[in-house]
């Protein structure tokens, strides 16, 4: 496993079973930064109860997918801010210039624009992601030295799988870690350097 200073981001962040908080139990984020001030990412398998259908008629917006899509939660931070993340092949989607790769094949996008090109014929992998997790300076590292996290390899199949605990389960195995043999405490806190 890489060293908490040493995360090199895109990565997956694994919630161990320990981890309480109702946003991030059993949680898979998909870490996109990670620096000295803090670190963000988006939760992959958590869902709204939100149509996504009906946020873009909000923002008189299109949408050509399924009626029944629903948006993913993010994370607790800035809830009413949307990112959208998504793959295509080939010629299936037209060039989208605001959009950053942030990993091969595998873009994101906040640009209005761009959205409404992307909703109007989605590709099959697309995410509309509301709001984001955020760490402060020093806390995500305190958090992986108290064991509430492992890191695992970014995995598209399980950024655009489905939801819920199948994909926490299924990445925690992809590390070669058995889900049922994890502890459910915590380790102390780490001590401050003397000195």
């Amino acid at each position: 496993m890489p060293s908490p200073s040493a995360l090199a981001p895109p990565l997956l962040l694994l919630a161990m079973p320990q981890v309480a908080d109702p946003y991030f139990r059993k949680s898979v984020v998909l870490l996109l930064a990670h620096e000295e001030e803090g670190s963000f990412g988006f939760i992959v398998n958590r869902r709204t109860e939100l149509k996504v259908a009906e946020i873009l008629t909000d923002l008189k917006l299109a949408w050509g997918g399924d009626e029944g899509d629903l948006a993913q939660f993010g994370g607790p931070v800035q809830p009413q801010v949307g990112t959208v993340l998504y793959s295509g092949a080939g010629d299936e989607l037209p060039p989208l210039e605001a959009a950053t790769e942030i990993f091969p094949g595998v873009h994101l996008t906040q640009h209005l624009g761009e959205l409404a090109t992307l909703a109007g014929r989605p590709p099959h992998r697309f995410r509309l992601f509301l709001g984001y997790a955020g760490w402060g300076e020093g806390q995500l590292v305190t958090e992986i030295l108290r064991n509430d996290w492992l890191i695992a390899p970014v995995d598209p199949d399980l950024i655009f799988g489905g939801t819920t605990e199948a994909v926490w389960e299924a990445a925690v195995t992809s590390v070669g870690v058995d889900p049922t043999t994890l502890p459910t405490w915590t380790a102390s806190e780490p001590e401050s350097p003397a000195n």
